[in-house]
């Protein structure tokens, strides 16, 4: 499995903690950045680890910043991205199960660090359901279609 995981400065230490989390696992991380806590803007990162994502460069991408909100709304412009916000384990294994979700986004701010990587094992030990799931997904990808131009 290979992740690509960013962040803004608000994310920086919990990105540190879930790289160091997922290398124990033997899974492959990319870190597109940020590389310190100084000051930046978190659309910069959503960006370029959802671009990869979406060409299919990495199986998942893992987003943080302060809130996880700002960063999951820049991640979800680019076309191809289901990114999550999740708070909670329970959201984690839905968002891959019924939204096949390929983003986990997560709020350094706003989930503890244990949470944090109990809901990114939970989200990338999740499957997609198909079925009734998948009729669904494909109505977000045609809304997509609709706006992408």
């Amino acid at each position: 499995m290979k992740i690509a995981i960013g962040s803004d400065h608000g994310g920086f230490n919990l990105k540190q903690d879930i790289m160091k989390h997922l290398e124990s696992k033997k899974i492959e991380v990319k870190d597109f950045g940020t590389y310190t806590n100084e000051s930046c803007d978190y659309p910069d990162f959503a960006q370029k680890v959802a671009e990869e994502v979406a060409e299919q460069n990495f199986e998942f991408g893992i987003l943080i910043c302060g809130t996880g909100i700002g960063i999951s709304i820049s991640a979800n412009k680019v076309p191809g991205i289901r990114a999550a916000l999740c708070c909670d384990t329970f959201s984690a294994h839905a968002c891959r199960e019924h939204n096949n979700a390929n983003i986990l986004a997560l709020g350094e701010r706003v989930v503890g660090r244990g949470l944090a990587l109990d809901i990114v094992d939970t989200f990338l030990n999740s499957e997609f359901e198909g079925g009734r799931h998948a009729k669904r997904v494909n109505k977000i990808s045609e809304i997509e279609k609709k706006y992408s131009k």
